[in-house]
C-alpha cells in the first residue's frame, strides 16, 4: 500500500480577500462514483475528484465506491463511502453491527492483517518524512487478539429529543464518528465479553435513576482480578439510585466508585483498597492501579511489548537506567528486575506514588520515582545525576522533544522510545540522531485494533 501525507487545514482568509476558484466547489450533498487509489496516514482512502485530494472514509484502495461529499476545503474535499461497487480483497464486514455509526473503532471493515501491515507502514512512511531516516532493521509487528481486549473504556450519557419529535430518549454509548453525537450502542465487542454483556442491563439501570439527566458518563476499568465501574453524575443522586447502583454491582461481583466532582470514591465493596491489578508473569510482577489511572488497555500486547522493550535495552546486571514518562511503573518495575538501579520520572505526581506502592509491593528497592516536568530542561535536577547506561521513553502523544534535545547529558549507550504517534517520534528521531545515535530497529504494535491508532517501538543506539 502507499501512503500519502494528509494536507494540513487552510488559513483562513481575510475579510474581503477573493477565494481560490481555480476548482468548483462540490455540492456537500453531492454523491460520487470514485476509484479509490491509496490510503492517507489516517487510513482514509485518496482519491482525485475535480482536480482535488479527496479523502474517503470506509474506503479501501483499489475500491470503485460511490460516495457522499462531507466537507469542501481550500486543498482537499472529504468524503464518505456510502455504498461499495467493486470490493478490495482487504476488505470485510464489520463484526459490530454499530461500526457503521459508532467512533469507537474505524476500521473495523478493514482485516486484522491489512489493518497492521498499513500501521506498519504508516510508521516507516513517517520515519522518512519528518525524521529523515529508516530503521535498519524492521521489527516483525506485535499482534493479538482483536476482539474482546480493551480493558478501559467510557460510555457516554445523554438524553436526546428524536429527530421525529417527541419526549428525549436516552443515548448510551460512543461518540459517532467526526462528531459529538453519542452512538446508542447495545454491545461493544473489542471489551471483553462479560462486561459487553451488561451494556443493556446497564442503559436500564441509568433509565430507571431519578438523577438520570445528571449521570454524564460510566467509566469502566478491568483488571484481571476484578471490575470497576465509575458513574460520573453532576448532581447528588439519590439514596434511592445510590441502592440501585450498590444492587447492580453486587449482583455482577463490579466494585463501584461514584465521582460527583473531580474524584471518584469506592462505594462497594467497602472493604479493601481502591485498586485493580494486571499481571506481567514474565517478571514475576503485579502491578496495581486505581481505575482512573492511566494504563495500558490491552493486557496481551502490554506483555509482549514490555518483553520487547527489555529485550531492546538488553540490559545488564551493573546497569543503571532512566525510564521517563514512567507511569504507574509498567516498565520501571520489569526494568529493576534486571539492572542494578532505575531511576522513574513522571510528569503526574500521583502516578509516581503508585509506581512506588507497586515497587515496595514486589520486593523492589532498586527504584526511585521521581515527579518532573519533563517539557522543561531537566539536566540540574537531583535525579539527572550520575549517568545512565540505558533509557526508556514512553511519552504521550505530544512526544518528547525536549528530552531528545537533552538526551546526549545522560551518554546512554541504548535509548528504545515506545511511541503513540508515529509522527512525533518522527520528529525526536531526527532530534536523536543529531545527538549521535542511530535509529536501529523499529516496529508498530496492535495496540488498538480497528482503530487508527498506531503504537510502535523504536531502539536507538548510539554510534
Amino acid at each position: 500500500m502507499r501512503f500519502k501525507k494528509s494536507s494540513p487545514p487552510p488559513k483562513k482568509s481575510r475579510p474581503g480577500s477573493s477565494r481560490n476558484t481555480d476548482h468548483p466547489r462540490p455540492n456537500p450533498r453531492e454523491t460520487l462514483e470514485i476509484d479509490i487509489e491509496q490510503l492517507s496516514h489516517e487510513v482514509r482512502g485518496i482519491a482525485r475528484y475535480r482536480g482535488k485530494t479527496l479523502f474517503v472514509d470506509n474506503a479501501l484502495p483499489g475500491e470503485k465506491v460511490k460516495a457522499r461529499i462531507t466537507a469542501s476545503r481550500a486543498k482537499f474535499d472529504e468524503a464518505v463511502a456510502i455504498e461499495i461497487l467493486e470490493p478490495a480483497a482487504i476488505r470485510q464486514t464489520p463484526p459490530c453491527p454499530h461500526a457503521a455509526e459508532c467512533g469507537g473503532c474505524s476500521l473495523q471493515h478493514m482485516a486484522p492483517q491489512a489493518q497492521i501491515e498499513a500501521k506498519q507502514q504508516i510508521l516507516l512512511d513517517q520515519l522518512q518524512r519528518f525524521g529523515k531516516a529508516a530503521p535498519e532493521e524492521v521489527l516483525p509487528p506485535l499482534t493479538g487478539p482483536d476482539l474482546g481486549y480493551r480493558s478501559k473504556a467510557r460510555l457516554g450519557v445523554r438524553y436526546v429529543k428524536p429527530k421525529s419529535g417527541g419526549k428525549p430518549e436516552l443515548v448510551f454509548g460512543f461518540r459517532e464518528k467526526g462528531s459529538n453525537n453519542l452512538t446508542d450502542i447495545s454491545q461493544c465487542l473489542v471489551l471483553p465479553e462479560a462486561f459487553s454483556a451488561l451494556i443493556p442491563e446497564l442503559k436500564q439501570l441509568v433509565e430507571r435513576c431519578n438523577t438520570r439527566r445528571h449521570i454524564s458518563h460510566i467509566e469502566v476499568a478491568i483488571g484481571e482480578d476484578a471490575t470497576a465501574l465509575v458513574v460520573r453524575h453532576l448532581q447528588p443522586l439519590t439514596n434511592e439510585d445510590r441502592s440501585q447502583w450498590l444492587t447492580f454491582a453486587q449482583a455482577h461481583n463490579l466494585h463501584l466508585y461514584f465521582q460527583p466532582g473531580e474524584e471518584a470514591h469506592k462505594a462497594w465493596p467497602e472493604a479493601g483498597p481502591e485498586r485493580l491489578a494486571y499481571a506481567l508473569p514474565e517478571f514475576g510482577l503485579t502491578l496495581q492501579f486505581h481505575p482512573q489511572d492511566f494504563i495500558q488497555v490491552n493486557f496481551g500486547i502490554n506483555r509482549k511489548m514490555v518483553h520487547a522493550a527489555i529485550d531492546l535495552l538488553d540490559i545488564q546486571p551493573e546497569d543503571r537506567v532512566l525510564d521517563l514518562f514512567c507511569g504507574l511503573g509498567n516498565f520501571t518495575l520489569p526494568i529493576a528486575t534486571r539492572a542494578r538501579e532505575v531511576v522513574g520520572v513522571e510528569g503526574i505526581l500521583e502516578l509516581t506514588r503508585r509506581g512506588q506502592e507497586n515497587a515496595t509491593a514486589n520486593g523492589l528497592a532498586n527504584i526511585q520515582f521521581q515527579a518532573a516536568d519533563l517539557t522543561a530542561d531537566f539536566t540540574r535536577s537531583p535525579w539527572a545525576r550520575g549517568g545512565f547506561d540505558k533509557i526508556l521513553l514512553d511519552p504521550p502523544r505530544t512526544g518528547a522533544l525536549e528530552v531528545a534535545r537533552n538526551i546526549g547529558h545522560f551518554n546512554a549507550s541504548r535509548i528504545v522510545y515506545v511511541s503513540c504517534n508515529p509522527a512525533t517520534l518522527a520528529r525526536d528521531a531526527a532530534e536523536l540522531i543529531q545527538r549521535g545515535y542511530h535509529l536501529s530497529k523499529a516496529g508498530a504494535m496492535d495496540m488498538f485494533p480497528h482503530t487508527t491508532h498506531v503504537e510502535s517501538i523504536a531502539l536507538f543506539e548510539r554510534q
